[in-house]
């Protein structure tokens, strides 16, 4: 693969490995000490380098080292970030723990002051680029829900597409991470770490909590790894985060996730 001329000079002559974790269409290349994320040039990839230099000092992301494009690729050389994935096996064995650190990682994220914010990920936004999705054929039916096309679920996206115009909830709008699940959580001692910040950006608080929720239902019971852990409890991130689960907005939020 060729880099830009800066890249290669920062990463020259030095180890990786490959991620192969999660299920983004980028080129990861772990080094021991930095990050190189390449991806096609799109809103998502210059958000995250936007959205990375503005929460440098108001939360645990990495820092970026480079930012380049070349064609029609972008490359995002980044420092890494310290602790380990929330779906690691001695925090999954654990659920009540993991609750109490996934809903003080969204209390974080709902603290920062939006107001000057440099992306908005609220409905009139996410809907507009789900439209773009579907009318350019770029909708993953492969790794939808199982319920969500077909027989039991919806005809096609573009009736998907229709049912989320149709049925927009009221927002509540906070610093959202916008791919809230497991890989993207970092935790280090009590510290909670953000990747994957493509889509961060002002949202509905609900965007983060239906994304974790389908998270934790899908790594208990092993969809990603074949291995299923006991113990959880649907009800213990809500209990942390003291509120109500809102079913309606958990799967309103899910399904709008569909189209991307």
């Amino acid at each position: 693969m060729q880099f830009p001329k800066k890249i290669s000079e920062l990463i020259s002559g030095e180890d990786y490995e490959t991620d192969s974790i999660g299920m983004s269409d980028s080129s990861i290349r772990l080094f021991r000490d930095k990050v190189l994320k390449v991806q096609k040039k799109s809103r998502e990839s210059e958000n995250e380098y936007r959205m990375m230099l503005w929460l440098e000092d108001k939360l645990p992301v990495p820092k970026v080292i480079a930012y380049e494009q070349m064609g029609n690729f972008s490359y995002l050389l980044m420092s890494k970030c310290g602790g380990e994935m929330a779906c690691e096996q001695k925090f999954m064995e654990n659920p009540k723990k993991l609750a109490v650190m996934l809903a003080g990682g969204l209390k974080s994220l709902w603290n920062i002051d939006i107001s000057d914010c440099p992306a908005d990920w609220s409905l009139k936004n996410k809907l507009s680029d789900a439209k773009y999705n579907v009318e350019h054929g770029l909708v993953d039916l492969e790794h939808a829900e199982k319920d969500t096309f077909g027989k039991d679920g919806f005809q096609n996206p573009e009736k998907l597409l229709q049912w989320l115009y149709d049925n927009q909830p009221k927002e509540e709008l906070v610093l959202s991470h916008g791919d809230y699940c497991l890989p993207n959580i970092f935790f280090e001692g009590d510290r909670v770490g953000y990747i994957d910040l493509g889509r961060t950006g002002i949202a509905d608080k609900w965007c983060d909590i239906a994304i974790c929720y389908r998270s934790l239902l899908h790594n208990y019971a092993g969809k990603y790894n074949g291995r299923a852990y006991s113990g959880w409890d649907e009800l213990f991130l809500f209990q942390e985060l003291g509120i109500e689960p809102d079913m309606e907005k958990l799967k309103y939020y899910i399904l709008l996730d569909e189209l991307f």
